[in-house]
């Protein structure tokens, strides 16, 4: 499969989820979208904020993630805690990695932000190729998140 067109999914995206204000559906929708748009991604899905500093899975696509994540630990954490994209081309070299899967060897994590501004999710993709991820990736991704979820209210986001 050829490397992932970022305008055709982002169209696709924009399609499939124009209008939904529901934020597990928004989720469930992107993450199998973006799953099946690329054979580089071997797991993705999101984690939501549930409570401070807590990560709890949302929608995802693949095997068993982790149910829950501190914004203390791991490549989803530091998205997290620094409010930043973690592009992480060697899991093993990532200090306090949470391998949720033993065959993960690259990562991408990004961060999404409500109608206000809020972290309310990372959204996170795992490789079982090294170094999988680059800017092209990052720059897609983003803007696909931001369409779906910047224009959200605050009310309908996942936290409780």
């Amino acid at each position: 499969m050829a490397r992932v067109s970022y305008a055709e999914l982002a169209a696709t995206c924009e399609a499939l989820c124009h209008g939904e204000t529901d934020t597990v559906a928004l989720m469930a929708t992107l993450a199998c979208e973006v799953f099946h748009a690329d054979d580089r991604f071997d797991w993705v899905g999101f984690y939501r904020v549930v409570g401070p500093d807590l990560l709890k899975i949302g929608p995802y696509q693949g095997g068993h993630g982790c149910l829950v994540i501190p914004f203390a630990r791991g490549v989803c954490g530091a998205c997290a805690r620094e409010r930043a994209v973690q592009l992480v081309p060697d899991v093993d070299a990532f200090p306090d990695h949470i391998a949720c899967a033993s065959s993960t060897r690259s990562e991408l994590v990004l961060p999404v932000f409500d109608g206000r501004g809020d972290l309310i999710a990372v959204f996170d993709l795992d490789s079982d190729q090294p170094d999988a991820f680059d800017q092209a990736d990052v720059d897609g991704l983003m803007a696909i998140l931001a369409a779906a979820f910047a224009a959200q209210p605050a009310s309908a986001s996942a936290t409780p």
